[in-house]
């Protein structure tokens, strides 16, 4: 029996999940409509027929005061408007148009931007010999983007950061009761917060990600409230993948000081090692889908109005997919061809700008320090976010020689 709250899945989670990807695939979690879909070849199944496999978020695991598994739902019985990475086609492609092609173009002309920004946290919290890579760059850097791109005051970060971190515990599974309604009250603070700037964007537009979605919405081309929603995703989910990739790297660095000297010596293989790090710490653990008719996945019948959460996670590691799969290798082939960042039409929008922010963050910490390693054993120094939706670290303390 697969227990999806496990806490001993917090720490690591693949041998669990490589012996129900090897014996159920497709795992139904007991007393709740949900399966685990764990395997490559059934991953690509569903993400490649999406009339028959919803976007669209209905509920989530969540974990009882008992330790069982229960669900909660999110979508006010159909009344909450689907956007972005939930929303399904022909929504979804407008929604994504609305903010791809300037996301991209203003991503490319972040560089001096994002290498600011860790220059300045490198500065004020990594020049002795101790830092929390986790709470002081890895959570703090991707904020302080998202906030410029959106067009959003450096003042306000603490906030979002806050917020936007809260809202995902929400949808981790973990949080318990008294927690909840905190958790809750962050979505909603930060939905009030986005709607009051983006009223403010609609009377005058800014040179940012909010003033042309103000201008879609002039143009009729977008809903008012649909475009706070957009906002309120791109805040959320745009921290989670960032910090996910950060921290995970800076952990794998410290603990192979080897690791440390190839890279400081071929710089040009920072590049598939992020990769390697997406891949085998996929920042999103895993995405929901809603199967609106009865279907059949992997020989198990999917009753109408059930829910799958696609384990990244674990169809990154299969090897079936990828020969040796628990091993980071640097000259792996099709090494970019990992789920970390979603696959098909609903590949993450952020991408790019998770790629750039931990290309300069990696390299500073690299070429700023002759050695790193973890402060203390590794369970003080290291401890990672209690979630089944994200792989993130709460904290990463390292001892840091200059």
């Amino acid at each position: 029996m697969f227990d999806v709250f496990d806490p001993a899945l917090i720490d690591d989670p693949y041998p669990a999940l490589a012996r129900l990807r090897a014996t159920a695939p497709v795992h139904r979690v007991g007393g709740t409509g949900f399966h685990l879909v764990s395997s490559w070849e059934l991953v690509q199944e569903v993400l490649a027929a999406p009339e028959s496999y919803s976007s669209h978020l209905r509920s989530v695991l969540l974990r009882r005061p008992d330790g069982s598994a229960g669900a909660l739902p999110l979508d006010g019985g159909g009344t909450i408007e689907q956007v972005l990475a939930t929303a399904d086609e022909p929504a979804h492609q407008r929604h994504r148009s609305a903010v791809l092609a300037t996301l991209g173009r203003r991503v490319r002309g972040l560089g001096a931007s994002v290498q600011d920004n860790v220059d300045r946290l490198w500065a004020t919290y990594f020049t002795g010999a101790t830092g929390d890579w986790a709470r002081d760059l890895a959570d703090r850097l991707p904020l302080l983007l998202v906030a410029e791109l959106i067009g959003l005051a450096p003042d306000d970060v603490p906030d979002l950061l806050r917020w936007a971190y809260d809202s995902t515990e929400m949808l981790g599974g973990w949080v318990d009761d008294d927690r909840l309604e905190a958790t809750v009250a962050a979505s909603l603070a930060l939905h009030a917060y986005l709607a009051e700037r983006f009223d403010a964007a609609l009377d005058r537009p800014g040179d940012d990600l909010m003033g042309e979605l103000a201008l879609a919405c002039r143009a009729g081309d977008l809903e008012a409230g649909t475009a706070v929603l957009v906002l309120l995703q791109l805040v959320g989910a745009g921290g989670e993948s960032t910090a996910g990739l950060l921290t995970t790297a800076a952990r794998r660095l410290a603990s192979d000081p080897d690791l440390q000297c190839l890279l400081r010596a071929r710089p040009e293989l920072v590049d598939p090692f992020l990769d390697e790090c997406l891949r085998l710490e996929s920042p999103f653990r895993g995405h929901y889908r809603h199967v609106p008719a009865a279907t059949t996945l992997g020989g198990v019948a999917l009753p109408a109005g059930s829910s799958l959460l696609l384990l990244w996670g674990a169809a990154n590691r299969d090897p079936a997919r990828f020969a040796e799969p628990d091993v980071l290798d640097l000259g792996r082939d099709g090494v970019r061809r990992h789920l970390a960042f979603g696959r098909g039409a609903h590949f993450c929008v952020g991408s790019a700008l998770a790629r750039l922010e931990a290309t300069v963050a990696v390299r500073a910490l690299l070429t700023r320090t002759t050695s790193f390693g973890l402060d203390g054993p590794e369970d003080e120094a290291a401890a990672w976010v209690p979630s089944i939706l994200v792989r993130r670290h709460a904290r990463l303390r390292l001892a840091l020689s200059h």
